[in-house]
């Protein structure tokens, strides 16, 4: 025998069903506004993915292209640091006094010479009368005194040279602090080796040079042509990321709603 619905039991029933749906109602609304967030921030890293990879082609192009003049003081504080980055550049001029050493280690070296070791900076005063911190090359760790003290004295005379301008690497607080007594850097700080050596920051180019591969010396150190051309393009990994928080978030509040709603469409 069929069970009568009474008036009572209706109203029983469309209760629990409007309590429900106002427990669900403000999680849906808070879900709706953090998918909009985290959906903007992943095609904002989509974006930024396909600028980065629009900057590694024309890098890769520029670095083999002729080399243009190195821009001088009146163009530094226009420049455009995507811009200057890995640009194959060419100045006249002839290398001062002094040089300062930036620790490194070579996996895929262009020369011979592989391993721990250093980048050679030495000052480089321009026709124009201002100064580039020059990076002629690799020298590898473990030379005696004698062969390192020769290897540092630059080429005299003015010199025309060409290479790839790099801009200033900044330390960072996991960064050691440079040995005053051996010159040997560990962040590639141009500006402060510059300022070690005595150099007056009026004077000095904000950026430095790496020397195309063919000024490496008849003795082979240090070794010119070094330069890592290599960008940080984390984008996709990023993008996938906030995808996948907001894949999960949905996932969470139907989960979360479905047990809410459900009870309440079984009481009907």
């Amino acid at each position: 025998m069929r069970r009568k619905v009474s008036l009572t039991d209706n109203t029983t029933v469309q209760g629990k069903f409007r309590s429900a749906w106002r427990r669900v109602l403000w999680p849906a609304l808070a879900t709706l506004v953090c998918l909009a967030i985290l959906l903007n921030l992943g095609f904002w890293q989509l974006d930024r993915l396909a600028w980065k990879d629009d900057l590694i082609a024309k890098v890769a192009a520029d670095v083999n292209k002729p080399p243009v003049p190195a821009p001088d003081p009146q163009n530094w504080a226009a420049a455009d640091a995507a811009a200057y980055d890995y640009l194959h550049v060419k100045l006249t001029g002839h290398f001062e006094s002094g040089a300062a050493l930036y620790y490194t280690s070579l996996t895929k070296p262009n020369g011979h010479f592989d391993g721990p070791g250093y980048m050679v900076y030495a000052p480089f005063q321009t026709e124009g009368g201002w100064v580039v911190m020059v990076n002629r090359g690799f020298v590898p760790q473990g030379l005696s005194e004698a062969d390192m003290s020769a290897i540092l004295q630059p080429p005299s005379g003015s010199v025309g040279l060409t290479g790839l301008l790099r801009l200033s690497e900044k330390p960072n607080w996991t960064t050691p602090a440079p040995n005053p007594d051996t010159r040997i850097w560990f962040a590639r700080d141009t500006d402060a080796m510059a300022d070690a050596l005595g150099i007056p920051p009026a004077r000095l180019a904000p950026y430095s040079i790496d020397l195309d591969a063919g000024f490496t010396p008849a003795s082979g150190l240090p070794q010119a042509g070094e330069t890592v051309v290599r960008f940080k393009n984390d984008h996709l990994g990023y993008a996938l990321t906030w995808f996948g928080l907001a894949a999960t978030l949905l996932g969470v509040f139907l989960t979360y709603a479905l047990a809410i709603l459900r009870p309440s469409r079984e009481g009907t």
